[in-house]
C-alpha cells in the first residue's frame, strides 16, 4: 500500500508561487508513477502534471508555469507552481499508481486571490 499526504497549500496573490509536497509512506514509493490533480468548485478533477520514470507531462493550462519532480530518497513528490492565477484556485491532490493500484492523498487547498 501507499499512503500519501500533501502539504504546502495556502493563499497567494496572482503572480505568486507555491510549492506543494506529497510524502508517501511505504517502501514502494520509488516504484510508483505520480501525478498531481486539482479540483475547483463545481468542476471535475483534472490532471495537472505527472511523472512516470523520467517522463514529465503537463496540462496545457500549466505548461511553463508548473514543474513536477520527485525525490525517492525522501519519498516525496513536488509540484512547483509559479505565475499563479485565480483560475489555479482548487484543491490539489497527489495520486500514486503502483501496477494497477491507485492511491490518493487528502488534498491541499490552493487559493489565488488579491
Amino acid at each position: 500500500q501507499l499512503q500519501l499526504v500533501e502539504s504546502g497549500g495556502g493563499m497567494v496573490q496572482p503572480g505568486g508561487s507555491l510549492t506543494l509536497s506529497c510524502v508517501g509512506s511505504g517502501t514502494r514509493f520509488s516504484a510508483s508513477a505520480m501525478g498531481w490533480y486539482r479540483q475547483a468548485p463545481g468542476k471535475e478533477r483534472e490532471l495537472v502534471a505527472s511523472i512516470i520514470g523520467g517522463r514529465r507531462d503537463y496540462a496545457d493550462s500549466v505548461k511553463g508555469r508548473f514543474t513536477i519532480s520527485r525525490e525517492n530518497g525522501k519519498n516525496t513528490c513536488y509540484l512547483q507552481m509559479h505565475s499563479l492565477q485565480p483560475e489555479d484556485t482548487a484543491v490539489y491532490y497527489c495520486k500514486g499508481r503502483i501496477g494497477d493500484q491507485y492511491y490518493w492523498g487528502q488534498g491541499t487547498q490552493v487559493t489565488v486571490s488579491s
